[in-house]
């Protein structure tokens, strides 16, 4: 019998090794049109099935066709239904060169995957009830990267951890706070809040009162501490363990849980406040290998997070378009703590020196109007156990037809990012976890949320008048790119990491609306934004959003080349051919 879940995430692996071009098939796929039967050879076994290909020339495989075959002993081939995706690496390992490390470790990121997917088919909810939900709630719904294949690995986390803190689980949790001797730990902060104003914010007065009086029972004056949350799992696996001494020698004191309830998002190290949505978000370090790296915070993050946010909202600020139409969520304060021993060693592997601070950043909630609602970007690639979309369920909702539905939201997401780029040389990271959507009270949306900046804001190398000042110190704070790396950064996390699986949802399900619209409504703002940008020509140039191609950066081949050494810091990830551009249009 075919488990529809090991299957679906088999077909994923295969169409994402085919489409990084990782693997090949027997027989030449031609472009997108009609689903293909293709076949896969390795020595010993091959693999059939049949697949469809994409404007952007990636794979998508219908998992109900995939066929293991076998060699018969009497040379004949023996074929059966397929679904093991642990087995399919098995047999690809020597065609793509992998060590039995990679392999292990490869698997068992697989094989968490799977476990976390199998319990979402079984829990999850119907779509038209889940457009309805608060945003905090449709976090545990959505089913992860769509481009990353083992897009909850979590390696670290047992099954006991991922019931209590995935975000799959659907359950709250309370952030132990710490306090830390400011000989470790440093605080910074946006100019217009302190650290004190920030405590007093997020701690109720009884909750500070108890904290200072549990410092004092310590032995320790108040005023040498920083206050900070950390995740009860980082906690209790690493803070306990890699920092005895700091707590031995009394400069790291457990203070307890606060009164508030959290719940993890799809990033899981970020925990919003559900029970006073008004308080801050907190993103703290878990040292988990998840979607390619570990999830700690680099210090340099943290100690950049205040005064890039700072900068930003200067831009925000003094910009019509971007404080009209978009809603920037500020990294305001971060606790930055510094390990005594492995913080400066050269060569540490990166996951040892990111194991204890915070970054706080606002709440999308307190940016709403009346009868706005706030969702993950995700959520329009969302389909539910049976299969039914959340993009039609939003649709709906505002009781337009999809197609001028849809018109709204590419208008709404994109224009503040081209502008963001081309008037500032500005990128962000916009996958469908960094972005959200506000809807008006009609349903339909009206203005772009992005969050999630210190660890992926990148600037042009190119001076650009319109930055004005920047945010560096002695130290670059913010890394400097050229332009066509800037836009990579658009092509592969909204274009191909969004809108590809959004026209495929169109395509497949028969909607009234297709993906060929779909790049159609994307070239036609990527177009208007141009004629009435005539002074950016260099810039739009530069970028080349409708040329005919783009490059190709393979999340998972990224992994599998790479491999599970340890490393010292975070590596790039290397561009390996090119795919064709859907908006390209040579008339």
């Amino acid at each position: 019998m075919i488990d529809l879940t090991s299957a679906k995430l088999l077909a994923k692996l295969i169409g994402a090794l085919l489409s990084e071009e990782l693997l090949s098939t027997e027989s030449p796929a031609v472009a997108s049109g009609e689903p293909q039967d293709l076949r896969i050879d390795f020595d010993g076994s091959s693999y059939s099935f049949r697949a469809n290909r994409t404007m952007f020339d990636s794979y998508v495989v219908d998992p109900r066709s995939i066929q293991g075959i076998s060699r018969g002993v009497l040379g004949d081939d023996e074929s059966e239904p397929a679904h093991d995706p642990g087995h399919f690496v098995i047999d690809a390992a020597a065609r793509l060169d992998l060590t039995g490390t990679t392999v292990a470790n490869y698997i068992a990121e697989l094989s968490a995957t799977l476990a976390a997917d199998a319990q979402m088919a079984a829990t999850g909810i119907p779509s038209k009830q889940l457009v309805q939900l608060p945003h905090t709630e449709m976090e545990g719904q959505l089913t992860g990267h769509p481009l990353l294949v083992a897009n909850k690995g979590r390696l670290g986390f047992a099954a006991s951890d991922c019931a209590r803190y995935a975000p799959e689980a659907c359950q709250t949790l309370r952030p132990i706070w710490l306090a830390v001797s400011r000989q470790l730990a440093e605080f910074r902060s946006v100019p217009s809040i302190s650290e004190q104003e920030l405590i007093s914010r997020e701690l109720d007065p009884p909750a500070q009162e108890r904290f200072q009086t549990l410092l004092r029972e310590a032995g320790a004056d108040p005023s040498g501490y920083l206050m900070l949350p950390a995740h009860p799992w980082q906690v209790d696996h690493v803070v306990r363990q890699l920092w005895s001494g700091s707590m031995l020698a009394g400069q790291i004191i457990v203070l307890g849980e606060a009164e508030d309830d959290y719940r993890p998002t799809q990033s899981i190290r970020t925990l919003v406040n559900i029970d006073q949505p008004t308080r801050m978000q907190v993103k703290l370090p878990l040292k988990i290998l998840n979607t390619s790296v570990y999830r700690g915070i680099p210090r340099h993050c943290s100690l950049a997070a205040p005064i890039t946010t700072h900068w930003l909202r200067s831009i925000w600020e003094g910009d019509p378009v971007l404080h009209t139409h978009a809603v920037l969520l500020g990294e305001v304060a971060s606790v930055t703590v510094r390990h005594p021993h492995l913080a400066d060693y050269p060569g540490v592997p990166y996951q040892w020196d990111e194991t204890l601070g915070c970054i706080w950043r606002e709440p999308v909630d307190a940016f709403l109007g009346a009868g706005e609602t706030a969702w993950p970007l995700a959520l329009v690639i969302h389909e539910d156990p049976d299969g039914e979309t959340a993009l039609l369920a939003l649709a709906e909702r505002s009781g337009r037809q999809l197609s001028h539905w849809l018109d709204a939201l590419v208008s709404v997401t994109l224009r503040p990012l081209l502008h963001l780029l081309h008037t500032y040389g500005v990128s962000v990271n916009p996958h469908g976890e960094n972005l959200m959507i506000i809807c008006d009270a009609e349903g339909m949306p009206s203005r772009l949320v992005i969050k999630d900046l210190v660890d992926d804001v990148c600037i042009s190398t190119d001076p650009v008048p319109a930055r004005s000042w920047e945010p560096d110190g002695p130290m670059r704070v913010l890394p400097r790119k050229p332009w066509h790396v800037l836009r990579q950064y658009l092509v592969d996390a909204l274009f191909l990491g969004v809108w590809a699986p959004l026209g495929q949802l169109l395509d497949t399900h028969g909607m009234p609306a297709s993906s060929a619209q779909l790049w159609s409504l994307t070239r036609n703002v990527i177009t208007d934004y141009a004629n009435a940008h005539p002074e950016q020509a260099a810039q739009l140039g530069a970028t080349g959003l409708l040329g005919r191609e783009f490059g190709r950066y393979p999340l998972n081949g990224y992994r599998l080349r790479m491999g599970y050494t340890d490393l010292a810091t975070r590596p790039p990830i290397a561009k390996t051919g090119s795919m064709p551009n859907p908006m390209y249009n040579p008339n």
